[in-house]
Parts: C-alpha cells; sequence; structure tokens
C-alpha cells in the first residue's frame, strides 16, 4: 500500500514539474506549435502572440491580450526563441 502512495506522490511530483518549467508556444508568424523548455517556473501551458506579426500596438489591445502578449515577449522573444 505505501509503495503505491509513493508511486502516486512520485508521478504527481513529475508532472507538476513537467508542467512549470515546459510549455508550448505557437510561432507568431506561421501556424506552427513548438514544445520548450521555461526560463523560470510558471502554471501557464499555451504562449501565442496577440499582436503576430502585425503593425499592432501593444496599447491597442485588450488587457487580457496585453498579459498574453507580455507573456510571450518574456518567454518566447526574449529567450531567443520564434525566430
Amino acid at each position: 500500500m505505501k509503495s503505491k502512495i509513493s508511486i502516486g506522490i512520485f508521478i504527481l511530483v513529475i508532472v507538476a514539474t513537467i508542467r512549470c518549467f515546459c510549455g508550448i508556444y505557437q510561432h507568431d508568424e506561421f501556424p506552427e506549435k513548438h514544445f520548450f523548455i521555461k526560463h523560470r517556473p510558471t502554471w501557464k501551458w499555451t504562449f501565442y502572440s496577440p499582436i503576430g506579426m502585425s503593425d499592432k500596438k501593444i496599447e491597442e489591445l485588450s488587457e487580457e491580450e496585453k498579459r498574453e502578449q507580455k507573456y510571450f515577449n518574456e518567454f518566447v522573444l526574449e529567450q531567443g526563441l520564434s525566430r
């Protein structure tokens, strides 16, 4: 019984670690999804750019889109991904 609980806790820790340190981003120009390792832990799993390759400014976005763009900039663009 204790070994089943230990295995369950071990699997839960592995899944939580993967969730915190890995993610998927959608390329801002092409409709492709890429797996990547995050530079810091966050529960967010998918990242996308609401601006994409358009000429929009971040000031023109809604609050939710601004938040998504900031996450995309921090985790994808500033780390040298999506080039």
